[in-house]
């Protein structure tokens, strides 16, 4: 009697969309500073009386020591770093138009479907899993897969900066159970439209990208240049310290729908001491799952969100003096891209590993949220 043996799902390309504008901290701080000197002479007043609080200087030290930012991409430069509006400009586009999200989306996927050797016709479900999607509905994901040609379903989920590992998850289990063959994940990650630049703890973090993965059974897969993933694991934990509060309820409660709550806040060093110790927690018991120890691990492609919080799970994990090779970080050009990081880090840093070598792909972040998989080069 012979045992049907369980599938193998494989990573079998990958694609980004990098935008072609770049700010820089230089350009964001002085920005910034020159905003705040306007917002603390008009009010004056309220501020001696303590009523508002003062807005202090940036510096791009600060931000460098804060982050490990030096720069980021954006969709548009436009109104960013205007004085008097301190926000991106984006014209609105027609229902009939292609949808900002989508047309970043639709760039990535075809180059991850290139690098896959695949067509519309081998694929038949789309997921859509980023920070934020542009509206409710119809979905991102049905808007990319028509704009594509691919047959099948297609839908949007939002985990914050754990929504590329866990589109993966689903992507994953999907075809495990056989109700996928061939499954595009996307991550379109358009943030700066959220971004409060008027924030100076916060007004440097974001920039703007989008990232595709080609996921299919090992039986179909024909790229030189694919993964084998070995597991994946997810882990939630509810927690306000970091929080968007944008919605449609603000048209039924009368209060400002742009307020600075509706916007990305955080309680940053919180956040930094909660979240770091969970990630390196989560990474070690995946491992140990699999029999597997830090130091088996070939690459870690992890969030990039911060790199003081990426040093400090790397330390846990494996102590100090580890190769910069081990950990890549794409922080210091990118910026945050929200749940696209750790894909940008996967796209840019694998092409060296070879048969047989173990990497980690992680993110986390609001929620709290982390997920992970595990690969190994084909």
């Amino acid at each position: 009697m012979t045992t049907k043996s369980s599938p193998k799902v494989i990573i079998s390309g990958s694609g980004i969309w990098t935008p072609p504008n770049i700010i820089t901290n230089e350009e964001l701080v002085e920005s910034y500073n020159a905003y705040a000197e306007k917002f603390n002479a008009l009010h004056a007043a309220d501020i001696a009386a303590g009523k508002i609080a003062e807005k202090y200087p940036s510096s791009t030290r600060f931000i460098e020591k804060t982050s490990g930012i030096k720069a980021r991409h954006v969709y548009t430069r436009e109104g960013i770093l205007d004085v008097k509006r301190m926000r991106p400009k984006f014209p609105e586009r027609k229902d009939e138009e292609l949808s900002n999200q989508a047309e970043i989306g639709v760039f990535a996927a075809r180059k991850a479907m290139a690098a896959a050797g695949k067509t519309a016709a081998d694929i038949d479900a789309v997921i859509v899993s980023c920070a934020y999607t542009q509206r409710p509905y119809p979905a991102i994901a049905i808007e990319i897969q028509n704009e594509l040609g691919i047959n099948g379903f297609g839908f949007d989920m939002l985990v914050a900066c754990s929504a590329a590992t866990f589109g993966l998850h689903r992507a994953y289990d999907s075809l495990m159970s056989g109700s996928t063959k061939c499954v595009l994940a996307v991550n379109p990650e358009l943030v700066t439209p959220q971004v409060n630049f008027c924030d100076r703890d916060s007004h440097f973090i974001f920039g703007d990208v989008s990232t595709a993965i080609i996921m299919e059974r090992s039986e179909t897969c024909t790229s030189p240049y694919s993964y084998e993933i070995l597991s994946t694991k997810a882990l939630t934990k509810f927690s306000n310290n970091i929080r968007s509060n944008f919605g449609h309820m603000s048209y039924a409660t009368d209060v400002n729908p742009f307020g600075a709550d509706k916007l990305f806040h955080q309680s940053g060093r919180i956040v930094f001491k909660e979240v770091s110790p969970v990630a390196a927690q989560h990474i070690s018991e995946h491992l140990a799952s699999l029999d597997l120890k830090p130091d088996d691990i070939k690459r870690f492609w992890l969030h990039q969100a911060n790199i003081n919080m990426n040093n400090r799970v790397i330390k846990e994990l494996l102590g100090d003096d580890v190769e910069e090779e081990r950990i890549p970080t794409i922080l210091d050009s990118y910026g945050n891209t929200a749940s696209a990081g750790s894909i940008v880090a996967f796209h840019l840093y694998n092409a060296d590993l070879k048969k047989g070598d173990i990497g980690v792909i992680c993110s986390f972040g609001a929620g709290y949220s982390v997920g992970s998989l595990v690969l190994r080069k084909r």
